[in-house]
């Protein structure tokens, strides 16, 4: 379908599919907000945006392009980070965005769950569940614009993986449209169902490229009675690996969050957001930002966190720690973890890295992964932070200072990608461990993932995608 006559057709069928006002192009409105991704390093050129309003003309605009051989980009926030949501540069692929897709369909207080179609904000999702007295633990930076179908085609993460899992963990049922245009159901919110192939588990993390989720049933969790948030001062990452065990058997399942974050990145916050104090700033290389969730009531937690803490400090894992002493503290520790990301974009373009590694192999990981930087490429500065109570780190790179990002871009990232994973692998760590694979890693995957899995991956695209109509160039190069 590369005429324009191809073209015109395809178009009007989308237009009778889902109406002339959501149909989108390029001569109707400038499309960059589609087409660009979030970090902004990369454009590319839709044939048009498509905006369902109802899980019936999603398959309607499936079938549309399926019959005109034209490709689909389903895209929920745009919030990604490794290109999965934005069209290649032809002009030939169309981007289904969800944003209509966003009603709370119901809630079930005696199942616990939430049924929600794709594109409702997770954010809206949250507070919803929280209009009920119920919470929906998963939690993380683009909350206020990322969606639940985006969350559950990357298998999202978070701050609260450590207790409650990531998104995988936290779907009972999809509703699903299939590369053929049909349409998969199985919103039931059952915790127990053997009756073959759990399929859902398929399309979480496909990245968009074995259907398009319009639909999902999430699980809810009482609120707790209480939740604390402290942060602490460690001397090396295997502190924060002691810290974590003494947080684990002190606190059990109560423990909800634990990030780390090194001491470059809590300076970059200082240095672009300065209304934000950072706490026990210059004490120790590392922070560490700890949450418990209970059930018994806030006294109860604190006394549970501070003997955590003191047994920290008795055992040297800790130099110094506070508790937060109101709910406004506690976000604002939150705030400042959460702000490291836009600090980062503030200081100037950088090299990401969302790898996952055995927690007891950071500490090994991190120590040789920086001297082998150094070496490589002297003065680069490190930002290495994340879920470390999940084996998560964002280990970041950031130009020499006052050195040309751009040039620097251009000169050492793909090295300094191949130093780093190369790293991961060897300590038996994964390349992706909550962004995913999108087009931005599909053709370094095959150097750092298993071919068996890649055969099998392969043939699950052929079979449930044989046209390959689903996020072509994604995922799978």
């Amino acid at each position: 379908m590369s005429s324009p006559a191809g073209h015109d057709a395809l178009l009007a069928a989308l237009r009778a599919a889902v109406g002339s006002a959501h149909v989108l192009t390029a001569a109707d409105v400038d499309l960059e907000p589609w087409e660009r991704d979030w970090r902004r390093r990369h454009r590319g050129r839709a044939l048009a945006v498509v905006r369902p309003g109802s899980t019936d003309e999603v398959a309607a605009v499936v079938r549309a392009c399926a019959a005109h051989g034209a490709p689909i980009v389903p895209q929920g926030g745009n919030t990604g980070l490794v290109l999965g949501g934005v069209p290649d540069a032809s002009g030939t692929q169309v981007v289904l965005s969800t944003a209509r897709l966003n009603r709370i369909r119901a809630l079930d207080e005696a199942n616990l769950t939430l049924t929600v179609e794709a594109g409702c904000v997770l954010q809206a999702a949250q507070q919803a569940a929280e209009a009920a007295g119920l919470w929906l633990p998963l939690s993380l930076a683009a909350e206020g614009s990322c969606t639940i179908g985006g969350n559950l085609a990357t298998n999202a993460g978070g701050t609260q993986v450590l207790r409650f899992g990531n998104a995988r963990d936290l779907c009972l049922g999809l509703e699903v449209v299939t590369a053929d245009g049909r349409i998969w159901n199985s919103l039931r919110g059952l915790r127990k169902d053997n009756t073959g192939y759990d399929l859902r588990h398929l399309f979480i993390g496909s990245e968009g490229t074995l259907g398009i989720i319009t639909a999902a049933v999430l699980k809810l969790v009482p609120r707790p009675a209480a939740q604390l948030t402290a942060w602490a001062a460690v001397p090396d990452l295997a502190a924060t690996v002691a810290l974590l065990g003494v947080a684990q058997r002190g606190l059990g399942p109560a423990l909800t969050g634990f990030e780390v974050m090194n001491a470059f990145a809590l300076a970059l916050v200082r240095r672009h957001f300065p209304q934000l104090a950072v706490p026990l700033a210059g004490v120790a290389p590392y922070a560490v930002l700890l949450e418990t969730s209970d059930a018994e009531g806030e006294a109860h937690a604190r006394a549970r966190l501070e003997a955590v803490l003191e047994q920290a400090l008795e055992d040297g894992c800790a130099a110094d720690a506070v508790v937060a002493e109101s709910l406004a503290q506690a976000r604002t520790l939150w705030h400042i973890r959460e702000s490291i990301p836009l600090a980062q974009a503030e200081e100037g373009l950088n090299v990401k890295h969302d790898i996952s590694l055995p927690v007891s192999r950071i500490p090994a990981f991190c120590a040789e992964a920086e001297a082998e930087l150094a070496r490589a490429v002297p003065g680069v500065r490190l930002v290495n932070f994340g879920h470390l109570g999940d084996g998560n780190l964002h280990f970041n790179v950031q130009c020499p200072e006052g050195a040309n990002a751009a040039a620097f871009l251009r000169e050492h990232e793909a090295r300094i990608h191949e130093l780093v994973y190369d790293a991961v692998q060897r300590h038996g760590g994964s390349i992706s461990a909550e962004h995913g694979i999108g087009a931005l890693k599909a053709r370094i995957l095959p150097r750092y993932q298993d071919a068996v899995a890649l055969d099998l991956m392969r043939a699950v695209k052929r079979a449930l995608d044989p046209a390959n109509l689903f996020n072509p160039g994604k995922l799978l190069a």
